[in-house]
């Protein structure tokens, strides 16, 4: 579906969406507009047959920076898009998608930025990319985030970036679990596409089940989450797409989806 954005530009190609956040002029900073317009974005690619991975990229020469304080400070948002949520319904839709998001850090990623590059599925940052948890630094703190980076970084370490306001270079992002791959900026679009070609080359019924699947044992207990696992493996092998898959692993060729 087209949308008109104010602070998105949203592509689609090839099985791939591409939503840029463009907002250059602030770095891309990240305000209740920009968050609408992303739940939009992300809404309708999760409806479209003909897309199967987003990717997440910045305007220019920041992923994103941070919140937008003009606007969080009580400036008018100028939604023109219907109001779909805020910033945590954002990142509960991230962590919660059915179709893979690779998250294309393509330079800055502070405070909601970082949190966005958390959410994703896959993180690949150029190497002079800068991540960090400024808020502090001005009175806030980051509540919200919170919540997606204790999923990667060590309790400890998460403590000390939050309370010190600290900024690294994407390469300690990678040692940390937030990033997945860290290339030279040269090399980032490439890196992004060997990840989404992987991806296309996969079922896409047996990706948003997979996904599903871990998303929804992804708080619970051991003993929880065995009984729901098998349940969903018992889906899985009830798809077409599943036997076909190992027909053709029988079979020595390449699998046909059926994507059903």
């Amino acid at each position: 579906m087209s949308r008109t954005y104010q602070k998105l530009i949203v592509s689609r190609e090839n099985g791939i969406e591409t939503v840029t956040l463009n907002f250059p002029d602030r770095r891309n900073a990240i305000g209740p507009t920009m968050t609408n317009e992303l739940l939009w974005a992300l809404s309708d690619a999760h409806e479209a047959d003909d897309v199967r991975v987003v990717v997440l990229t910045g305007a220019g020469k920041a992923f994103c920076a941070g919140g937008d304080f003009s606007e969080i400070t009580g400036g008018s948002s100028g939604e023109q898009l219907p109001h779909k949520g805020d910033y945590s319904d954002l990142l509960l839709a991230m962590v919660r998608a059915e179709k893979p998001i690779v998250a294309r850090v393509n330079g800055l990623a502070m405070g909601g930025g970082l949190g966005m590059v958390a959410a994703s599925h896959f993180a690949i940052a150029s190497d002079d990319a800068q991540l960090g948890t400024p808020e502090i630094n001005v009175g806030l703190f980051p509540m919200m985030i919170m919540a997606v980076l204790a999923r990667h970084v060590p309790r400890r370490r998460l403590l000390q970036m939050m309370l010190l306001g600290e900024k690294f270079l994407a390469s300690e992002g990678k040692a940390l679990g937030l990033l997945g791959q860290v290339v030279p900026s040269s090399e980032l679009d490439g890196a992004v596409k060997v990840i989404t070609d992987g991806l296309l080359s996969k079922s896409p019924l047996t990706i948003k089940l997979g996904l599903r699947a871990f998303a929804a044992q992804d708080d619970l207990d051991l003993a929880s989450a065995l009984p729901l696992l098998r349940d969903r493996l018992a889906e899985c092998l009830s798809t077409d797409d599943a036997r076909e898959g190992l027909m053709a692993f029988l079979s020595k060729r390449p699998p046909v989806w059926a994507g059903k």
